[in-house]
């Protein structure tokens, strides 16, 4: 159970670190304009950047459209930073 954990932390970790990455370097938006714009909660969106919060799919659609990706290159990148010991899709 502690390596599951664990995985899932590192998970959260990364996916807001790719978030912040994305939103900085993809639209220049602040967290409060993309928030507003693509209807996700200020609070809710900081808080996963920062990796405490699982976000729920439907707002990983939405941060996957305000960077203009598809859903699948999202999940590509995201399993590229996660590593060899993390796959998300089958090959």
């Amino acid at each position: 159970m502690q390596q599951n954990t664990e995985k899932i932390l590192h998970l959260k970790k990364v996916l807001g670190s790719l978030i912040k990455k994305l939103r900085t370097e993809r639209t220049n938006f602040t967290v409060n304009e993309m928030a507003y714009a693509f209807d996700i909660a200020r609070g809710n969106l900081s808080k996963i950047e920062n990796g405490y919060n699982d976000p729920r799919f439907s707002t990983i659609l939405k941060i996957a459209e305000a960077t203009g990706l598809k859903f699948s290159e999202f999940a590509k990148l995201l399993e590229d930073e996660l590593g060899e010991d993390f796959k998300l899709m089958d090959e």
